[in-house]
């Protein structure tokens, strides 16, 4: 069995007008909740083998602070279709990667990371989208279980959900 984490981005800045969206950096809430969720994968002991994010500086601030919190020590892959790509592209990511990764984290934006997990808990058919979606705030973490042992076996509509934590229900339970 494989494991699957997605998480959203975290609380971004749109404070300085003109800034490309590409370049907008994490905001205050935003630079808390990111180690949080890092904390959380540690606490519960579910260190990813290998982090893979969008390069938007949100993302990638984001998941630099999740790898610092979780005691994550591997580079971060940077993966350039993760911005502006959809769920295609995740799902393409996660059948390349090598068989000896278990539990990778992507790490990206919305309304891609939405219809990941949708793609991955019903498939890519509309009406069940529809009824099955997740609605994924900033920093918002899946866990999807998949009974595979090779990522080439990946097929969207497998995938179970595990657990969904976002930032204000870990602070009231931690």
């Amino acid at each position: 069995m494989k494991t699957v984490l997605l998480l959203r981005h975290a609380k971004s800045d749109w404070g300085e007008a003109g800034l490309a969206d590409f370049d907008r950096p994490l905001a205050t809430r935003g630079e808390k909740d990111a180690p949080l969720m890092g904390q959380v994968l540690a606490k519960f002991d579910y260190m990813p083998d290998q982090i893979i994010s969008s390069p938007a500086k949100r993302a990638r601030q984001t998941s630099q602070l999740v790898a610092k919190a979780c005691g994550y020590q591997p580079e971060i892959d940077w993966a350039d279709s993760f911005y502006g790509g959809g769920s295609e592209d995740l799902i393409g990511a996660l059948r390349r990667l090598p068989d000896s990764v278990e539990r990778p984290l992507l790490v990206g934006h919305n309304p891609t990371l939405e219809e990941t997990v949708a793609d991955m808990l019903v498939g890519p058919d509309a009406s069940w989208q529809e009824s099955m979606s997740i609605k994924l705030p900033t920093a918002g973490l899946v866990c999807l279980d998949l009974p595979i042992t090779e990522w080439r076996e990946l097929v969207p509509g497998q995938a179970v959900l595990r657990w969904f934590l976002i930032p204000r229900l870990v602070k009231a339970i931690l």
